[in-house]
């Protein structure tokens, strides 16, 4: 088996969460912070993955009707067979519920400006990537549905703040978000701003009230675990790094995989630790899809930066090529666009290499065609 040089070293030495294999799951929301190490990340070449290297040998996936005529010829649609998943068709039933549940979860009620403004971009749209990764992790090793969708809801309220806040004027100023005007623009900055706040302080509340089916500890850990991925050692130290490093000439790769792993892949990581924490994984089970998440959640930022220089405002549904006009580094900018999708390739093959050892192939199947739809979306 090949090893992992590509993540494992960091993982290593840099848990941003503290989370060993041999620790209990009380152990990830310790008090004492890891001192980390700088990230290991590095550019293998490989030969480009084509339909038959991205899926697994022994089984098929019908991802056609979800994705682009571009995206169909990238993936492939394996043939037809009793064992086949079909992602079109998982994708739909779980965003379908996730919609139900966040639509349910906050009603409009007084004062009714500020539950219509969370509202307003959590129902929004949107792929529910991270509550439905949530969901399958958490189905993986175990669990129901129903234990997970409130961190899956939690991580998406989480998710939909940092869209909010990192739309404002005085971050990154954009008008448009999936193909609406942003939160600030319908209902003022000072909205947005408060509309932000509540969603972050109600997503543990939702965790901690509404998780049936886990033991009063995993749903502890969960909060903390979820706690710590948007504190200073998580999504607000990347995006604090980002705005210092606006405009700079001296970024290099180490710093732009700092921000990125703290502002992008950490929420997609915690959403997978979330579900298999609450699903009763194991600390190994847990370690091993941590390294999966992070993986994933760093390839979700390359192929975004991919995608800001390769599609238009109307393909992706929010102002294209931004980052070029605020002069922030960038993947296809720092490394060039041919190396950035082949860094995209081997955070992808790490990635299903993390899913190795899981014994279904039905319960497995969802992590491993998310992992190639994000690899490989279009918007």
């Amino acid at each position: 088996m090949r090893s992992l040089n590509l993540i494992d070293s960091w993982v290593q030495t840099c848990s941003i969460f503290n989370g060993s294999s041999s620790s209990s799951f009380v152990g990830l929301i310790c008090k004492t912070p890891m001192k980390c190490s700088k990230p290991n990340f590095k550019i293998h070449r490989r030969a480009r993955l084509s339909s038959s290297s991205s899926s697994s040998s022994s089984s098929c996936f019908s991802v056609s009707a979800v994705v682009t005529k571009e995206e169909q010829e990238t993936l492939g649609e394996i043939s037809s067979g009793s064992d086949c998943f079909n992602f079109k068709a998982y994708m739909g039933e779980k965003a379908d519920r996730v919609n139900r549940a966040l639509d349910e979860s906050i009603s409009v009620k007084t004062p009714p400006t500020i539950h219509e403004a969370m509202r307003y971009s959590l129902l929004a749209g949107g792929k529910r990537v991270r509550p439905i990764l949530c969901i399958a992790a958490c189905e993986l090793v175990g669990g129901d549905e129903s234990t997970a969708m409130p961190a899956a809801c939690a991580v998406e309220m989480i998710h939909t703040m940092s869209l909010i806040h990192d739309d404002l004027p005085c971050m990154d100023n954009d008008d448009f978000r999936r193909g609406k005007p942003t939160n600030h623009k319908v209902y003022g900055e000072d909205v947005a701003v408060l509309a932000g706040d509540s969603l972050l302080a109600f997503a543990f509340q939702h965790i901690a009230s509404a998780t049936v089916g886990a033991s009063p500890a995993r749903v502890l850990a969960a909060v903390g675990e979820l706690a710590k991925s948007i504190g200073t050692e998580g999504l607000v130290a990347g995006q604090v790094v980002d705005i210092a490093s606006t405009g700079a000439k001296d970024v290099g790769l180490e710093q732009l995989e700092f921000i990125h792993i703290h502002k992008t892949a950490v929420l997609l990581e915690a959403a997978v630790v979330l579900g298999a924490i609450v699903g009763g994984g194991s600390d190994t089970q847990v370690e091993k899809l941590r390294k999966f998440a992070r993986c994933i959640g760093l390839l979700f930022q390359v192929v975004d930066d991919i995608l800001d220089v390769t599609k238009s405002s109307e393909e992706l549904g929010k102002t294209a090529g931004k980052d070029i006009v605020a002069d922030k580094m960038t993947y296809p900018k720092l490394m060039g666009l041919e190396k950035s999708r082949e860094f995209a390739e081997e955070l992808l093959a790490e990635a299903k290499q993390q899913l190795e050892g899981f014994e279904s192939y039905k319960a497995v199947a969802p992590l491993v065609a998310l992992a190639e739809y994000i690899a490989y979306r279009q918007n």
